[in-house]
């Protein structure tokens, strides 16, 4: 198969790979899915397939990082200058707004469904996770106490979260998701890790109005 033009509208192969692999995830067991597979979905040859990618499992790691790395939630640093709620609203309203960030929920969400591994799983929370500590710089080398266990509980609570997307996103509204304590809760655990001092943050959600 011809390579696409630079000004063709048809995506690289790489993209379409990862596209294929979303797609087929979502009709099968990622145990069930092959090279074969991924090549005949995203239109590209074998040889094409491993100039990109060693085998599935790498194929995989791409196409899930690209997906976390890219997410206005993840790689968005909080500014602890503005209203939590403000920024809370503001990230909300653009994703449940947005067809192409609705779409990247339901790709993670099938990391967390029945058609995924203890692998996808392990690779989803191993890269929010990592992607949370770059979005903070924090040194992933001398992390206290505290922020280690914020992270997991965020990457775990991201995990919960999506394994329960399929029922979620039929009955949950804006209204719920703009809801005052889900915002504080939200925002005080990202601004946690982000933080050394949060009595003083604290406070201000707390006691305002």
């Amino acid at each position: 198969m011809s390579r696409p033009r630079r000004d063709s509208a048809v995506p690289p192969a790489r993209e379409r790979m990862q596209d294929a692999f979303w797609k087929l995830l979502a009709d099968r067991e990622y145990r069930r899915i092959t090279v074969t597979d991924i090549v005949r979905s995203a239109q590209v040859n074998r040889n094409s397939f491993y100039y990109h990618f060693s085998g599935l499992p790498e194929l995989a790691d791409a196409a899930i990082l690209a997906e976390v790395q890219s997410s206005p939630l993840v790689h968005d640093a909080p500014n602890p200058d503005v209203d939590p709620q403000e920024h809370w609203r503001a990230h909300i309203t653009h994703f449940m707004r947005t067809p192409r960030e609705r779409e990247r929920i339901d790709r993670l969400a099938l990391l967390a469904g029945p058609h995924s591994s203890p692998e996808l799983v392990e690779s989803l929370h191993d890269f929010a996770r990592l992607s949370l500590i770059g979005t903070l710089e924090l040194d992933s080398d001398h992390l206290d106490l505290k922020t280690d266990l914020l992270l997991d509980f965020t990457a775990g609570g991201l995990l919960s979260i999506l394994k329960r997307w399929p029922e979620l996103r039929e009955t949950i509204s804006m209204d719920d998701l703009l809801n005052d304590d889900v915002a504080m809760l939200a925002m005080g655990i990202y601004m946690s890790m982000s933080k050394e001092n949060m009595l003083a943050y604290w406070n201000r959600i707390f006691n305002k109005g």
